[in-house]
C-alpha cells in the first residue's frame, strides 16, 4: 500500500489548483494560480511551485481536469467518424425524439458532433442474444477506411447494434481501422458501455472519438512533465464517479473524465460530512467559469447513469456511470450584459483566466460577478489571493457603468447588486435541479459551499431556496483538489440482463455479479497502486414491467444471500416513491441491468482540528472594518473583517461580517450567525427571510 507523499492538481476554466499532502509531517500545503490555456501542463507546474513542492516529491499525483468537458460543450473536438451497423446511420440524429418543452415553437433538437457525412454503414448484423444474424463484411470496411484516410479524419468511434451482449464485430472492426489509421483515435462502444440503449451507447462513444485526440495528447504532456521533473509515483486520474483511475486508461476511455473536477469537490463534501456525522448534504462548488451541485443522501453520493452533456433540451447523453451533478454557467467570472430589450443577464459567457474580469487588470473590459463583489466592497482589493494579484477598483467601476449602469440608467451600486442577485438566482437552480428536482426537501439539507466564490454566495443562495444551515470548509478554493486526496481507486463494470423479479434465479445472478466483481479486481492489480482494502457493491437498474426507464437500486450482499424478493422488491418501490412521488407495490418488476463498483481504497489524510478559544473572536482576528452594501438592509454598514487563520474553534461572529482567507473570503449576511467549530469550519445559521 502506498501511504507515501500525494500531490492533486484540479484545473478549472478560470484558476488552477494543488493541494500537497505529506503523511510524513501530517502537513499539507496548497498553491492557487490562474489557468494558461494555451499550455495547461504549465500552470499545474506554477502551482505546485507556489506549493512550495515539486512533482518529485510526491508518490502519487491526482489529477482532475474539465478539458473533457469543456472539448465537448465548445464543440472543439477532432475530426470524427462513426462506423455504425447498416440501416442505422441516423440513430445518432433521430435521438429518442423527446419534446422537453411541448409548446416552444423555437425549440431545436440536439446537434450531433459528426455530421451525417461522416457517418459510414458497416455491413453486419448481430441478434439480441449476440447470435451472428449477418457475418461482417472485412472488405467494406476496409473500403471505409479508404474514405476516411482521404477525408483527413483523426478519430473514429464504433458503434454495432447489439455488442454488448457479443463484441466480436466491433473487435474486428477496431483491429482493421487501427492497422489501417494507426495515428487515429479508435474506440469501440463495448470498450465502454456494456448496456443497451443504441442511441445512448452511440452519443457516448462519439463523445469518446471526438474528445480523444485532445484528452490523450493531455495527459501524454503531463505524463512527460512528471518523468522530466523526476516523478517515479503513480499518475491517476478523477474519474467522473470520483473514483481514481490510472492514466494509461484515461488516455482510452477519455470521456469517463467529463465532470473529474467537480466530482472530486463531493468527494471532498462527503468526506467532511463523515467527519461531521452529516448524511445529508448539497455540495456548492462555484468557480470562475461554473457553479455545480451535488448531494449526499443518507451518508452516501448520489450517482447516475447518464448525463445529459448540454443539459436536457437539447444535450448528448453520456451513458457512463457519474455523480449527479447540475451544473450552470455562473461562476466570478461570468459577464453581465444588457440585451436590446433593456434586461440585464449573467453569464453563461465568461471571462475565464484570460483575460478574466476586469479587476484583473488584463484587459478585460466587461463587468463580471467578481466585478460586482468587489464594487460592493465584498472583496478587498489588495488583498486577493492573499495579496498576490492586485485588484482594479475603477476598472470594475468603469466596465459596471459603460455595460449596465449607464444602459439601464441606474447607479454603479444598484447595477453591481442586481448582478449578484440575478447569480444567486440562477445559481440555486443548481442547488434545486440535484434536490427538489430528484424529490428531495432541499431545506432539510446542509449547504457546503466551496470553490473560490462559493463562500461568497452561499448565504444569498441559501435564503433564495429556504435553507438555514451553511458549512464553508477550510480552503475552499481548494476544495476540489482537496477532494482528490479522498478519493478511491474505483472500476465500474456492467452488464444488461432482462429478468423479471419473480422469476429471477438467484444463482445465475450472484454469478453475474461475481464475474463483474472480478472484473474491477483484475482492473485494480492492473493499475500498479496497492489500495488500503478493496470492497465491491452492487446494484441493478429495475422497472416496473411495462415501463421504459429504470431506477438504480443498491443491492446489498446480505439482500442476495438470503434471496429476499420481497426486500428487493421494496427497496425498489422506495426509490421509485423518492425519485418520483409515485409507487406500486402491487405491480410486477424486472431487473435490466446488473452494476458493480469495485473500490481499492486509499489512504485518507486526517483532518486536522483547530486551536479551542471562546466565543468572542481573538483580537488579532479582526483585520479591519469596511463599509459593504447589503440588500438585505438596502444600504451600506460597517463591516468587521476577520482573518480566518486566526479564528478559534468555538468563535461565534454576528452577521454582518466578512472572513477572507488566501483564496476566498465568506459573507456573512445580516441576521446570520457563525460558529467556527473544531476541525475550522465555517458553521453558519442562515437569518433573515427566506424564500
Amino acid at each position: 500500500m502506498i501511504k507515501g507523499s500525494r500531490l492533486a492538481a484540479d484545473i478549472g476554466g478560470t484558476f488552477t489548483d494543488v493541494a500537497y499532502f505529506n503523511p510524513a509531517t501530517g502537513s499539507m500545503s496548497l498553491g492557487k494560480t490562474l489557468s494558461t490555456p494555451q499550455q495547461l501542463v504549465d500552470g499545474i507546474a506554477d502551482c505546485v511551485n507556489k506549493a512550495g513542492t515539486r512533482f518529485g516529491d510526491a508518490e502519487i499525483f491526482l489529477h482532475g481536469s474539465t478539458i473533457a468537458i469543456n472539448s465537448l460543450l465548445e464543440r472543439k473536438g477532432a475530426k470524427t467518424a462513426l462506423l455504425i451497423t447498416e440501416g442505422f446511420r441516423d440513430i445518432y440524429e433521430i435521438g429518442r425524439i423527446n419534446r422537453p418543452d411541448a409548446y416552444n415553437l423555437f425549440f431545436k433538437k440536439h446537434v450531433p458532433l459528426v455530421e451525417r457525412s461522416l457517418r459510414f454503414e458497416v455491413s453486419e448484423r448481430l441478434t439480441a442474444e449476440g447470435g451472428v444474424h449477418k457475418p461482417l463484411d472485412e472488405a467494406g470496411v476496409h473500403q471505409i477506411c479508404e474514405e476516411l484516410i482521404a477525408r483527413g479524419i483523426e478519430a473514429v468511434a464504433i458503434l454495432l447494434l447489439h455488442c454488448y451482449t457479443n463484441p466480436m464485430h466491433e473487435i474486428a472492426v477496431k483491429k482493421i481501422v487501427q492497422e489501417r489509421m494507426p495515428n487515429a483515435f479508435v474506440t469501440a462502444s463495448h470498450e465502454l458501455s456494456q448496456e443497451y440503449r443504441e442511441f445512448e451507447r452511440c452519443s457516448t462513444v462519439v463523445a469518446n472519438a471526438y474528445v480523444g485526440p485532445i484528452v490523450s495528447s493531455y495527459i501524454r504532456q503531463i505524463d512527460q512533465r512528471l518523468a522530466s521533473q523526476g516523478f517515479a509515483g503513480a499518475f491517476l486520474l478523477v474519474q467522473s464517479t470520483g473514483g481514481l483511475y490510472e492514466s494509461a486508461q484515461a488516455q482510452i476511455q477519455c470521456v469517463r473524465m467529463l465532470e473529474s473536477g467537480p466530482a472530486a469537490g463531493v468527494i471532498g463534501a462527503h468526506a467532511l460530512c463523515e467527519e461531521l456525522d452529516l448524511g445529508d448534504a448539497i455540495a456548492f462548488d462555484m468557480g470562475g467559469t461554473t457553479a455545480k451541485a451535488g448531494v449526499i443522501y443518507n451518508h452516501q453520493v448520489l450517482t447516475t447513469n447518464v448525463a445529459m452533456v448540454g443539459g436536457y433540451a437539447q444535450g448528448l447523453p453520456i451513458q457512463i456511470p457519474l455523480v449527479d451533478i447540475f451544473e450552470i454557467g455562473t461562476g466570478g467570472g461570468s459577464i453581465a450584459d444588457v440585451d436590446v430589450g433593456g434586461s440585464m443577464h449573467v453569464g453563461p459567457r465568461s471571462a475565464g483566466a484570460e483575460p478574466g474580469p476586469a479587476c484583473y487588470g488584463r484587459g478585460g473590459k466587461f463587468p463580471t460577478v467578481t466585478d460586482a463583489n468587489l464594487l460592493l466592497g465584498r472583496l478587498n482589493a489588495d488583498r486577493f489571493l492573499g495579496g498576490e494579484m492586485k485588484l482594479d477598483v475603477a476598472s470594475a467601476t468603469a466596465a459596471i457603468c459603460d455595460h449596465i449602469a449607464n444602459p439601464l440608467g441606474i447607479n454603479p451600486i444598484e447595477a453591481a447588486e442586481g448582478i449578484l442577485r440575478i447569480a444567486a438566482t440562477k445559481m440555486s437552480y443548481a442547488v434545486k435541479g440535484v434536490s427538489t428536482e430528484r424529490g428531495f426537501d432541499a431545506a432539510a439539507f446542509t449547504l457546503i459551499a466551496y470553490g473560490g466564490a462559493g463562500p461568497l454566495h452561499a448565504s444569498s443562495i441559501a435564503r433564495e431556496i429556504g435553507m438555514r444551515k451553511l458549512i464553508i470548509p477550510r480552503a475552499p478554493g481548494h476544495f476540489c483538489a482537496f477532494g482528490m486526496l479522498h478519493s478511491d481507486l474505483r472500476y465500474d463494470f456492467v452488464r444488461t440482463t432482462f429478468r423479471k423479479l419473480d422469476d429471477m434465479d438467484f444463482d445465475e445472478i450472484q454469478t453475474a455479479f461475481g464475474e463483474l466483481e472480478r472484473l474491477g479486481r483484475t482492473s485494480l492489480k492492473e493499475s500498479g497502486v496497492q489500495p488500503a482494502a478493496v470492497t465491491a457493491a452492487y446494484s441493478a437498474d429495475m422497472r416496473y414491467v411495462g415501463q421504459e426507464h429504470s431506477v438504480s437500486v443498491d443491492l446489498s450482499h446480505a439482500m442476495l444471500e438470503s434471496r429476499d424478493r420481497l426486500a428487493i422488491k421494496a427497496q425498489f418501490d422506495s426509490v421509485h416513491q423518492q425519485r418520483y412521488g409515485t409507487c406500486a407495490p402491487l405491480e410486477r418488476v424486472e431487473i435490466v441491468t446488473l452494476r458493480s463498483a469495485v473500490t481499492g481504497v486509499m489512504e485518507k489524510p486526517p483532518m486536522e482540528k483547530i486551536a479551542a478559544g471562546t466565543a468572542t473572536p481573538p483580537a488579532e482576528a479582526l483585520r479591519e472594518s469596511r463599509d459593504v452594501y447589503y440588500a438585505e438592509i438596502g444600504t451600506k454598514a460597517s463591516t468587521p473583517v476577520y482573518d480566518r487563520d486566526r479564528l478559534l474553534g468555538g468563535n461565534r461572529i454576528g452577521g454582518p461580517a466578512l472572513i477572507e482567507e488566501h483564496a476566498s473570503t465568506t459573507v456573512v449576511l445580516p441576521g446570520d450567525e457563525l460558529e467556527v467549530d473544531s476541525f475550522g469550519n465555517l458553521r453558519i445559521t442562515v437569518g433573515g427571510s427566506t424564500a
